[in-house]
Protein backbone atom coordinates (compact mmCIF):
# COMPACT_ATOMS: atom_id res chain seq x y z
CA UNK A 1 0.00 0.00 0.00
CA UNK A 2 1.39 3.47 -0.89
CA UNK A 3 2.35 5.83 1.90
CA UNK A 4 -0.37 8.43 1.26
CA UNK A 5 -3.36 6.14 1.97
CA UNK A 6 -1.62 4.86 5.08
CA UNK A 7 -1.04 8.40 6.27
CA UNK A 8 -4.68 9.30 5.56
CA UNK A 9 -5.97 6.34 7.54
CA UNK A 10 -3.73 7.15 10.50
CA UNK A 11 -4.83 10.78 10.43
CA UNK A 12 -8.48 9.68 10.51
CA UNK A 13 -7.76 7.68 13.65
CA UNK A 14 -6.52 10.82 15.38
CA UNK A 15 -9.41 12.96 14.18
CA UNK A 16 -12.03 10.46 15.29
CA UNK A 17 -10.70 10.04 18.83
CA UNK A 18 -11.99 12.88 20.99
CA UNK A 19 -9.39 12.20 23.67
CA UNK A 20 -6.56 12.95 21.22
CA UNK A 21 -8.17 16.15 19.95
CA UNK A 22 -8.79 17.14 23.57
CA UNK A 23 -5.14 16.57 24.40
CA UNK A 24 -4.08 18.95 21.64
CA UNK A 25 -6.56 21.50 22.97
CA UNK A 26 -4.99 21.05 26.40
CA UNK A 27 -1.56 21.92 24.96
CA UNK A 28 -2.98 25.24 23.79
CA UNK A 29 -5.11 26.01 26.85
CA UNK A 30 -2.58 25.07 29.54
CA UNK A 31 0.40 26.73 27.87
CA UNK A 32 -1.44 29.96 27.12
CA UNK A 33 -3.05 30.18 30.57
CA UNK A 34 0.16 29.63 32.50
CA UNK A 35 2.10 32.03 30.29
CA UNK A 36 -0.56 34.70 30.85
CA UNK A 37 -0.29 34.13 34.61
CA UNK A 38 3.50 34.41 34.44
CA UNK A 39 3.21 37.63 32.46
CA UNK A 40 0.97 39.19 35.08
CA UNK A 41 3.37 38.38 37.92
CA UNK A 42 6.16 40.64 39.16
CA UNK A 43 9.31 41.24 37.12
CA UNK A 44 11.63 42.38 39.86
CA UNK A 45 13.92 39.33 39.85
CA UNK A 46 17.52 40.21 38.91
CA UNK A 47 17.69 37.38 36.35
CA UNK A 48 14.32 38.18 34.80
CA UNK A 49 14.06 36.88 31.23
CA UNK A 50 11.02 38.38 29.45
CA UNK A 51 11.13 35.86 26.61
CA UNK A 52 11.28 32.80 28.86
CA UNK A 53 8.60 34.25 31.12
CA UNK A 54 6.33 34.78 28.12
CA UNK A 55 6.65 31.12 27.13
CA UNK A 56 7.02 29.55 30.57
CA UNK A 57 3.60 27.94 30.17
CA UNK A 58 5.35 25.38 27.97
CA UNK A 59 6.60 23.68 31.15
CA UNK A 60 3.15 22.34 32.14
CA UNK A 61 1.89 22.38 28.56
CA UNK A 62 4.50 19.90 27.41
CA UNK A 63 2.87 17.24 29.58
CA UNK A 64 -0.14 17.33 27.24
CA UNK A 65 2.19 17.03 24.23
CA UNK A 66 3.83 13.99 25.83
CA UNK A 67 0.41 12.50 26.52
CA UNK A 68 -0.63 13.06 22.89
CA UNK A 69 2.44 11.28 21.52
CA UNK A 70 1.97 8.39 23.92
CA UNK A 71 -1.79 8.06 23.33
CA UNK A 72 -1.57 8.05 19.53
CA UNK A 73 0.62 4.95 19.72
CA UNK A 74 -0.85 3.27 22.80
CA UNK A 75 -4.33 3.29 21.25
CA UNK A 76 -3.03 0.66 18.82
CA UNK A 77 -2.32 -1.76 21.66
CA UNK A 78 -5.84 -1.67 23.07
CA UNK A 79 -7.78 -4.83 22.17
CA UNK A 80 -5.01 -5.92 19.79
CA UNK A 81 -5.73 -3.10 17.37
CA UNK A 82 -2.10 -3.27 16.25
CA UNK A 83 -2.82 -6.63 14.62
CA UNK A 84 -5.50 -5.09 12.42
CA UNK A 85 -3.26 -2.15 11.51
CA UNK A 86 -0.33 -4.34 10.53
CA UNK A 87 -2.58 -6.75 8.65
CA UNK A 88 -3.74 -3.79 6.55
CA UNK A 89 -0.18 -2.43 6.20
CA UNK A 90 2.25 -5.37 6.34
CA UNK A 91 5.27 -3.12 5.79
CA UNK A 92 5.83 -2.11 9.38
CA UNK A 93 8.33 0.61 8.60
CA UNK A 94 5.81 2.39 6.37
CA UNK A 95 3.10 2.12 9.01
CA UNK A 96 5.45 3.40 11.70
CA UNK A 97 6.51 6.37 9.54
CA UNK A 98 2.86 7.29 8.95
CA UNK A 99 2.07 6.96 12.64
CA UNK A 100 4.94 9.24 13.62
CA UNK A 101 3.92 11.77 10.95
CA UNK A 102 0.43 12.07 12.45
CA UNK A 103 2.11 12.67 15.80
CA UNK A 104 4.51 15.30 14.52
CA UNK A 105 2.41 17.44 12.19
CA UNK A 106 -0.52 18.24 14.53
CA UNK A 107 1.81 19.01 17.42
CA UNK A 108 3.99 21.24 15.24
CA UNK A 109 0.98 23.25 14.04
CA UNK A 110 -0.73 23.45 17.42
CA UNK A 111 2.55 24.00 19.26
CA UNK A 112 3.58 26.92 17.05
CA UNK A 113 0.14 28.53 17.28
CA UNK A 114 0.17 27.97 21.03
CA UNK A 115 3.55 29.62 21.42
CA UNK A 116 2.37 32.67 19.49
CA UNK A 117 -0.81 32.96 21.57
CA UNK A 118 1.13 32.47 24.81
CA UNK A 119 3.61 35.15 23.81
CA UNK A 120 0.85 37.64 23.07
CA UNK A 121 -0.99 36.84 26.30
CA UNK A 122 2.12 37.15 28.44
CA UNK A 123 3.33 40.32 26.76
CA UNK A 124 0.01 41.98 27.51
CA UNK A 125 0.78 41.48 31.19
CA UNK A 126 4.47 42.28 31.03
CA UNK A 127 3.96 45.61 29.29
CA UNK A 128 7.13 47.70 28.95
CA UNK A 129 9.22 44.93 30.57
CA UNK A 130 9.10 43.03 27.26
CA UNK A 131 9.76 45.99 24.97
CA UNK A 132 13.41 45.00 24.57
CA UNK A 133 12.55 41.80 22.71
CA UNK A 134 13.25 41.98 18.99
CA UNK A 135 11.01 40.49 16.31
CA UNK A 136 13.71 37.98 15.41
CA UNK A 137 14.07 36.77 19.00
CA UNK A 138 10.34 36.33 19.37
CA UNK A 139 10.03 34.52 16.04
CA UNK A 140 12.90 32.21 16.96
CA UNK A 141 11.26 31.37 20.28
CA UNK A 142 7.80 30.78 18.78
CA UNK A 143 9.05 28.50 16.02
CA UNK A 144 11.51 26.83 18.38
CA UNK A 145 8.75 26.19 20.88
CA UNK A 146 6.66 24.45 18.21
CA UNK A 147 9.66 22.31 17.22
CA UNK A 148 10.46 21.50 20.85
CA UNK A 149 6.91 20.33 21.59
CA UNK A 150 6.98 18.22 18.42
CA UNK A 151 10.26 16.56 19.40
CA UNK A 152 9.08 15.83 22.94
CA UNK A 153 5.86 14.29 21.55
CA UNK A 154 7.90 12.11 19.17
CA UNK A 155 10.16 11.13 22.07
CA UNK A 156 7.07 9.92 23.93
CA UNK A 157 5.72 8.14 20.85
CA UNK A 158 9.00 6.30 20.31
CA UNK A 159 9.16 5.18 23.93
CA UNK A 160 5.53 4.02 23.79
CA UNK A 161 6.34 1.85 20.78
CA UNK A 162 9.32 0.45 22.66
CA UNK A 163 7.39 -0.20 25.88
CA UNK A 164 4.13 -1.08 24.08
CA UNK A 165 2.39 0.90 26.80
CA UNK A 166 1.34 4.51 27.16
CA UNK A 167 1.09 4.14 30.93
CA UNK A 168 4.73 3.04 31.13
CA UNK A 169 5.84 5.99 29.01
CA UNK A 170 3.92 8.54 31.06
CA UNK A 171 5.16 6.93 34.28
CA UNK A 172 8.74 7.45 33.11
CA UNK A 173 8.66 10.78 31.28
CA UNK A 174 6.39 12.92 33.44
CA UNK A 175 8.25 12.31 36.73
CA UNK A 176 11.53 12.68 34.85
CA UNK A 177 10.65 16.10 33.46
CA UNK A 178 8.89 17.40 36.57
CA UNK A 179 11.23 16.04 39.25
CA UNK A 180 14.29 14.09 38.17
CA UNK A 181 15.50 16.63 35.62
CA UNK A 182 15.67 19.35 38.27
CA UNK A 183 17.39 17.07 40.79
CA UNK A 184 19.97 15.95 38.25
CA UNK A 185 20.39 19.52 37.12
CA UNK A 186 21.38 20.61 40.60
CA UNK A 187 23.72 17.66 41.14
CA UNK A 188 25.26 17.12 37.71
CA UNK A 189 26.11 20.67 36.71
CA UNK A 190 26.79 21.16 33.00
CA UNK A 191 25.88 17.58 32.09
CA UNK A 192 22.24 18.39 32.80
CA UNK A 193 22.27 20.78 29.82
CA UNK A 194 22.14 17.70 27.59
CA UNK A 195 18.93 16.30 29.04
CA UNK A 196 16.13 16.32 26.43
CA UNK A 197 13.93 18.90 28.15
CA UNK A 198 16.62 21.27 29.37
CA UNK A 199 18.45 21.26 26.04
CA UNK A 200 15.35 21.94 23.97
CA UNK A 201 14.08 24.71 26.22
CA UNK A 202 17.18 26.83 25.64
CA UNK A 203 15.41 28.16 22.53
CA UNK A 204 12.85 29.81 24.82
CA UNK A 205 15.44 31.99 26.56
CA UNK A 206 16.44 35.51 25.62
CA UNK A 207 19.93 35.00 27.00
CA UNK A 208 21.66 31.70 27.63
CA UNK A 209 24.94 30.35 28.94
CA UNK A 210 26.65 27.01 28.70
CA UNK A 211 27.79 24.78 25.84
CA UNK A 212 24.48 24.80 23.96
CA UNK A 213 22.54 27.47 22.10
CA UNK A 214 19.01 27.46 20.69
CA UNK A 215 19.82 25.42 17.57
CA UNK A 216 22.22 22.99 19.22
CA UNK A 217 19.85 22.55 22.15
CA UNK A 218 17.05 21.51 19.80
CA UNK A 219 19.53 19.22 18.04
CA UNK A 220 20.20 17.45 21.35
CA UNK A 221 16.48 16.99 21.95
CA UNK A 222 16.14 15.72 18.38
CA UNK A 223 18.88 13.17 19.07
CA UNK A 224 16.99 11.89 22.12
CA UNK A 225 13.79 11.66 20.06
CA UNK A 226 15.60 9.90 17.21
CA UNK A 227 17.07 7.36 19.63
CA UNK A 228 13.62 6.62 21.06
CA UNK A 229 12.12 6.32 17.56
CA UNK A 230 14.86 3.97 16.40
CA UNK A 231 14.42 1.81 19.49
CA UNK A 232 10.65 1.76 18.96
CA UNK A 233 11.03 0.88 15.27
CA UNK A 234 13.40 -1.95 16.16
CA UNK A 235 10.94 -3.33 18.72
CA UNK A 236 8.08 -3.10 16.23
CA UNK A 237 10.03 -4.85 13.51
CA UNK A 238 11.35 -7.69 15.69
CA UNK A 239 8.29 -8.51 17.75
CA UNK A 240 5.02 -10.10 16.76
CA UNK A 241 2.02 -7.77 16.89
Amino acid sequence: MPFTPVLRSEALKVLTLRSLCGTLLAVFAVTTAFSALAGSSGTSEPDFDPLYTSLSGVMPGQIAAIAFGAMVVSSEYHRAGIRVSLAAVPRRGRWFAAKMTVVALPVLVVGTATAYAALLAARAGLGPAADGLTTGEQARAVVGCGVYLTLIALFAAGLTTLFRSGVATLSVLIPFILIVSFVIGDAAGGAADFLPDKAGQIVLHHSYEGPLGPATGLAVTAAWAAAALLAGAWRLRHRDA
